[in-house]
């Protein structure tokens, strides 16, 4: 590989690297909240390209990172697929990145091949769950094809955690010398500092929030945050539900997230939820924090994941978890430490582990308070990105590209590679 006089520099003459991060939908750019001001002080140019929106515009304005829309489907759609990468490949050509990042199945696919047709010099892809594992049939073979092919592409794969790593090599998606996991693993780690920090809230704004939702003072609180599907163990919760309100005339659930068309709850399921008073549905909320602090205990009964964030931030509020013995879900929930992890599918060992933080708070605290010093010592969102930051210096060097230079001033428009053999 050979590169041209135009080696990647800002208009003051120092190195810098443009870095074009590809997601299907705009929501998954939350995974990304901090790290463009971050790689921006060590000569990164960080954009974004995900399917137009408005979390797409608000992510570019709140995080100051170039954006472009360019619409991806999900689903196995192959004429719109195509269509995209088209797209993405005059993107890439355009803008001349040295690095592209893509992430989630479709989100990687897509990207990988389009980087590898605009013949982008360093190519990763960021394997943040694999839907295959509760797929069957037809259906499981070509979104196992598609993993392969993300796989192949890219010289670097990263998946957020050690058990969705070891479930990617038993499947033979990815050769093991091609595949790592950024520190102790996560998406973007936890801001148990600012955003989930249970400091925040005193008893007045715990009790407000409360009243906000119609839950008395007296009550404890049992919370789900996620996407409503079947998938994320929503009817397995239903079944455990209405053991736990008869049982405990006292107890509220929270529900707080999106209704999904794709693998959709029952609608019945759905209906008994919404006619049911003591069931609080909010629907996505931006910052959850508020709604850790009104909460007692989490339940996250999800049948897969690559790293889940919920049982995570739940630690860093000091709450304990309930969650299932699921790819992902292993490594965000140390069982019997920072909560507990019962088989999925489950209701009856779910009802048994909720019944138990119930009746004890001090286990609760205890759970609560050993996952959040967990947090603080191995998910500070700086660790992920140290990780991070060093896998680019390594694949550019790889490359025969040059470091970026530290604390550059870095430009919109500069001047990029014109030839790369």
């Amino acid at each position: 590989m050979t590169v041209g006089s135009g080696v990647p520099r800002a208009v003051a003459g120092n190195v810098v690297h443009r870095v074009v991060h590809v997601t299907t939908i705009p929501l998954t750019l939350r995974f990304f909240r901090g790290q463009v001001a971050y790689f921006a002080e060590r000569g990164f140019v960080f954009e974004a390209v995900s399917s137009p929106g408005p979390l797409l515009e608000q992510f570019g304005a709140v995080e100051g990172a170039r954006t472009h829309a360019v619409a991806m489907e999900r689903s196995i759609t192959p004429l719109r697929d195509l269509v995209a990468i088209v797209r993405l490949v005059k993107l890439f050509r355009q803008r001349r990145p040295s690095i592209v990042h893509s992430h989630t199945p479709k989100g990687g696919l897509l990207g990988m091949v389009a980087a590898w047709l605009a013949r982008i010099p360093v190519r990763v892809y960021h394997m943040r769950g694999l839907p295959l594992s509760t797929a069957h049939g037809l259906q499981r073979l070509l979104l196992a094809l598609a993993e392969r092919m993300s796989c192949r592409l890219a010289h670097r794969v990263l998946c957020v955690s050690p058990s969705l790593e070891s479930v990617a090599l038993a499947e033979k998606l990815c050769g093991r010398s091609k595949i790592r996991v950024l520190a102790s693993g996560s998406s973007n780690g936890v801001d148990a500092m600012d955003r989930f920090n249970p400091a925040r809230w005193d008893e007045r704004a715990t009790r407000a929030i409360r009243g906000e939702l119609g839950i008395g003072p007296e009550c404890r609180v049992i919370g789900f945050i996620g996407r409503l599907v079947r998938d994320k163990g929503i009817v397995d919760l239903t079944e455990a539900w209405r053991v736990v309100r008869d049982r405990y005339p006292d107890v509220e659930l929270i529900l707080a997230g999106p209704v999904e068309p794709r693998d959709p709850v029952p609608p019945e399921v759905l209906a008994e939820l919404r006619d049911d008073d003591r069931v609080h549905l909010t629907g996505l909320v931006e910052d959850p924090g508020a709604l850790y602090a009104a909460m007692d205990l989490v339940v996250f009964p999800s049948y897969r994941e690559g790293f889940p964030n919920v049982p995570l931030e739940a630690a860093a509020m000091e709450l304990p978890t309930v969650a299932t013995h699921a790819t992902g879900s292993v490594d965000a929930v140390v069982d019997g430490v920072t909560g507990t992890l019962v088989d999925r599918g489950d209701a009856s060992e779910m009802i048994e582990a909720i019944s138990r933080y119930l009746e004890d708070p001090e286990l609760r605290r205890c759970h609560g308070e050993a996952g959040r010093a967990r947090v603080l010592d191995e998910f500070q969102p700086q660790r992920i990105w140290a990780a991070l930051h060093r896998t680019y210096l390594d694949l550019l060097a790889g490359r025969g590209l040059p470091a970026p230079d530290r604390g550059a001033v870095v430009e919109d428009e500069v001047v990029w590679p014109q030839e790369v053999q």
